[in-house]
């Protein structure tokens, strides 16, 4: 058996992957050799029926809802993207720059509600707060296809963002509040994986809209990308009041019983994840005086801004400067989401299988590095410049896998776990509101000679925050086995240790 406390994932015990065969009192004891997909889900051969049954539960509910829910956030803030090539730049009158500011609207609403929104859900239900935010920023998408001028998107995107805002690290604290660390790690990968897909549906949907609803009752195409997303939405909102189960000591969902209630919380108390107290004044002590929020926000901040905002897609724009038509030009990027599907998901199970998250992260850092510097030098193949703008999705995979890592750093507290994610996504969106203007203007489009230059050392940087987290949290994990060893070594009477 193994312990891999010590490298940050509370105590899990793994069962070895061949066959084998142990003495004991009662005589040998023959191991059942471990199937074939343990290799790809997580597998525990002493996890009971009870236990298998009630994952399965969180699986259906859980990380359906809030994988629908991540869905449908992106379809709402990727449309923009797809909309602008596709004639709401010609219909609004919009110039490069507006696109940007339409960006840093949104953004901004976006680090404005990430922190109070955080507060919020330590005092009010996830099933209430969650699908009520849902439902506002659909409404508003809606609201988007009636904009006549730039201003008006500029404002609606605002509010988008500021209801958006509650989503990502909401869900990753409730990821974090329910499955252990041999289990958390693919449950984000999958997770995150629903924004791949929220991106490659958006270039499907604009492009068939385009096609089959461009000018039908007076609207245009782009006009008819933001109806249908938002008819996608309202029943994913109207089903989170009902799925979203809260948190293990509060739960009230139909499908948790009260047997299995207790077992989450007490799966939660073996690896050692806190459950939440009353708030007071002591978790801002709590939070700022631990290594935890500064590293894991530097290293998040880096991550956010390595490439360009979601408005901006550079492969779209070198499509559309080389007038390629508007079908392709949506379609086309929608391979970079198919890699970032394969990746974000592929990178979770091997980084839950090795129990090794900076391993997996700094692997999603190298092939970000690679295509930030085949783009930076711009002058290559032209199937490498192909290949280098589909490989970049390959980067995105060290979001949620830094926020899976996050979730077991601040483990013990369930407080500092909540605030830490909250503030890694707000101080990360804070620079991405206005860095990228200087770094990826869409007027520098389709090169982006700096900003490809930028990414290269970015991603240089991230490898260095990496490796940095990872020593602090073997430091901080060698002081906690110290301690343990002095207080076992004082407890004992005639002890020579004094405390």
């Amino acid at each position: 058996m193994v312990d891999d406390k010590s490298a940050g994932y509370g105590t899990v015990k793994l069962a070895p992957l061949a066959s084998d065969s142990e003495s004991n009192n009662s005589g040998p004891v023959i191991k059942k050799k471990a199937p074939w997909w343990s290799y790809i889900w997580d597998y525990d051969p002493n996890r009971t029926k009870v236990e298998r049954k009630f994952i399965q539960k969180l699986d259906v509910s859980l990380l359906t809802i809030l994988s629908l829910g991540y869905f449908i956030k992106n379809l709402d803030q990727t449309n923009i993207s797809n909309a602008y090539v596709s004639g709401m730049k010609e219909d609004l009158k919009m110039n490069a720059n507006q696109l940007n500011l339409i960006d840093v609207a949104w953004t901004t609403g976006y680090v404005v509600g990430q922190l109070p929104s955080q507060v919020i859900l330590t005092k009010v239900r996830p099933s209430v707060w969650i699908p009520s935010c849902e439902l506002v920023w659909t409404i508003l998408t809606f609201c988007l296809a009636a904009a006549s001028t730039s201003n008006q998107v500029i404002a609606i995107r605002f509010l988008v963002g500021l209801v958006e805002s509650i989503f990502y690290p909401a869900a990753h604290f409730l990821i974090g509040s329910w499955y252990k660390p041999s289990e958390l790690g693919k449950r984000a990968g999958i997770f995150h994986a629903s924004s791949a897909a929220a991106a490659m549906f958006s270039g499907y949907l604009q492009a068939a809209v385009y096609t089959g609803l461009n000018g039908t009752l007076g609207k245009a195409g782009w006009q008819w990308l933001f109806v249908m997303d938002g008819v996608i939405s309202a029943p994913i909102c109207l089903a989170g009041f009902f799925l979203i189960p809260d948190l293990p000591e509060n739960t009230r969902a139909f499908y948790i019983n009260e047997d299995d209630a207790t077992l989450a919380r007490k799966r939660m108390d073996d690896v050692g994840r806190a459950p939440r107290k009353k708030l007071g004044w002591s978790i801002l002590k709590r939070v700022f005086t631990r290594w935890h929020v500064w590293a894991l926000t530097i290293l998040y901040i880096i991550f956010i801004n390595v490439g360009p905002s979601s408005s901006i897609n550079p492969l779209s724009l070198w499509l559309k400067a080389n007038k390629w038509p508007v079908t392709q030009i949506n379609i086309i990027p929608t391979g970079q989401s198919a890699v970032q599907l394969v990746t974000t998901v592929g990178f979770a199970i091997l980084s839950d299988y090795l129990q090794n998250r900076p391993l997996v992260m700094s692997i999603s850092t190298f092939l970000g590095l690679f295509n930030s510097l085949c783009l930076a030098i711009w002058n290559i193949p032209v199937g490498l410049k192909w290949f280098s703008y589909f490989i970049s999705r390959a980067a995105v995979p060290y979001g949620p896998l830094s926020m899976s890592w996050a979730n077991e750093i601040c483990g013990n507290d369930a407080e500092e776990r909540a605030l830490v994610l909250g503030i890694m996504n707000a101080a990360g969106y804070a620079f991405n509101a206005w860095l990228p203007l200087l770094t990826y203007p869409a007027t520098d489009a389709p090169r982006f000679r700096k900003g490809f230059i930028f990414s290269t050392c970015a991603f240089v940087a991230q490898f260095i925050i990496t490796g940095v987290v990872w020593w602090l949290q073997r430091w901080e994990n060698r002081r906690k086995k110290e301690k343990g060893r002095e207080s076992e070594l004082g407890a004992v009477p005639g002890s020579a240790v004094e405390l």
